[in-house]
């Protein structure tokens, strides 16, 4: 597998984004790792990457369930954006959810690459980061 430049963590919870950064750090497939509390605040970093001023995530883990704008309505922005931008970036699905609507949503949808649940491990990671939609 060929090392990532960036991943973005996308979750409400800072806890859950100091750990799962460190599992990310453990990895050693990221050069950088930038965490965000909301998927507002995700649209916002990825609009810098756009303008060049931050980093592009090559991988983003996105928490399902957040206050003010969950996964699927960051999905529905996200899916906005200009495709040329977006097209090489994939994004896992990280959550605490057992509803199985969730896991179909997430399997029919174009711009979701893989679904894990909480919490991230080492495991986990590299079964996500193989896996080809």
């Amino acid at each position: 597998m060929a090392p990532y430049q960036t991943t973005l963590l996308i979750d409400d919870d800072k806890f859950t984004n100091f750990y799962n950064e460190k599992i990310v750090k453990k990895y050693n497939a990221f050069d950088s790792v930038q965490s965000v509390n909301s998927g507002a605040d995700a649209l916002a970093y990825l609009q810098k990457a756009m303008d060049g001023l931050v980093k592009k995530p090559e991988v983003i883990f996105l928490d399902i369930n957040m206050p003010a704008m969950n996964g699927w309505e960051f999905i529905e922005e996200y899916s906005k954006l200009d495709k040329a931008f977006t097209a090489d970036i994939k994004i896992i699905m990280l959550t605490t959810s057992s509803n199985p609507k969730d896991q179909e949503k997430a399997n029919d949808s174009y711009f979701i690459n893989g679904y894990i649940n909480k919490p991230l491990s080492i495991t986990l990671l590299d079964e996500a980061l193989n896996f080809e939609k």
